[in-house]
């Protein structure tokens, strides 16, 4: 975990998504440093975490990861805080919020996603064949998973260096722990508790994203009470790395 800016001033929790690390928020957080105590970590099993730490038991739902938000939000008595959550962890941030929403002040979810398989009624972006060939390619070779999917996700071919930071994060990660953090990230469905947010919400939703496409923004944005929806010029699944200053701009606008 680091810290910057002032240590009174309001808290910013970072949270990155899966195969990613506290890294990916690195031309993000300078835009908040002036004003905000700014907060990153990385998942256990990702980054620097340490790995002794990982429970397949705890984490085999989103539910241990908002553990650990929470854990960091009490063990650093932190209140008022604005979450940013990326990916996977936008959810871990609303499941954070709504066991403790006396903590949180607002919620900025970046590319969110209740439940990435279609349903009748509902446009998740991926069939489940689509999800168990993922999964099952992740497990047949996690590196080859990697070097192939990375550029897919972060988008922005016109920028192949995007694509291989992706990689190299992804490749940093533990193949075991990958495997089960995709799983459930994959397989989760969350729906039902978007309806329980009472915390001010910021829907962060890219214009073309390969993970999480439009209709699960505006059904996120549908379903929390109250939440604003913003569609980035960015594109891309990964808006912390293509379009930095975008985010931040939004951010800052929904704060104020």
């Amino acid at each position: 975990m680091t810290e910057s800016g002032p240590a009174t001033a309001q808290p910013m929790l970072f949270a990155h998504g899966f195969g990613c690390s506290q890294e990916m928020w690195r031309t993000v957080t300078p835009h908040f440093e002036d004003d905000h105590r700014v907060i990153l970590f990385d998942a256990v099993g990702a980054g620097r975490s340490d790995l002794t730490a990982y429970d397949a038991g705890k984490y085999d739902s989103l539910d241990g990861y908002a553990d650990d938000v929470l854990g960091i939000v009490e063990a650093l008595d932190l209140h008022d805080v604005v979450f940013v959550g990326h990916s996977v962890s936008a959810m871990v941030g609303v499941l954070a919020a709504n066991r403790a929403p006396e903590r949180f002040a607002a919620l900025i979810l970046v590319g969110p996603s209740p439940r990435y398989i279609d349903e009748p009624g509902y446009t998740g972006g991926f069939s489940q064949t689509d999800i168990d060939g993922l999964l099952d390619a992740l497990d047949a070779n996690y590196l080859g998973w990697s070097s192939t999917m990375a550029p897919v996700i972060v988008g922005n071919a016109d920028r192949p260096e995007l694509g291989e930071e992706l990689t190299s994060s992804f490749c940093s990660t533990d193949p075991a722990i990958a495997s089960q953090f995709a799983r459930v990230t994959f397989l989760s469905d969350n729906r039902r508790d978007l309806a329980a947010v009472t915390t001010p919400t910021l829907v962060l939703q890219c214009s073309e994203d390969p993970i999480a496409p439009l209709p699960v923004g505006h059904y996120v944005h549908e379903h929390i009470p109250g939440s604003l929806l913003v569609v980035l010029r960015a594109t891309g699944h990964c808006p912390n790395m293509s379009d930095p200053d975008e985010l931040a701009r939004e951010i800052r606008s929904f704060l104020a």
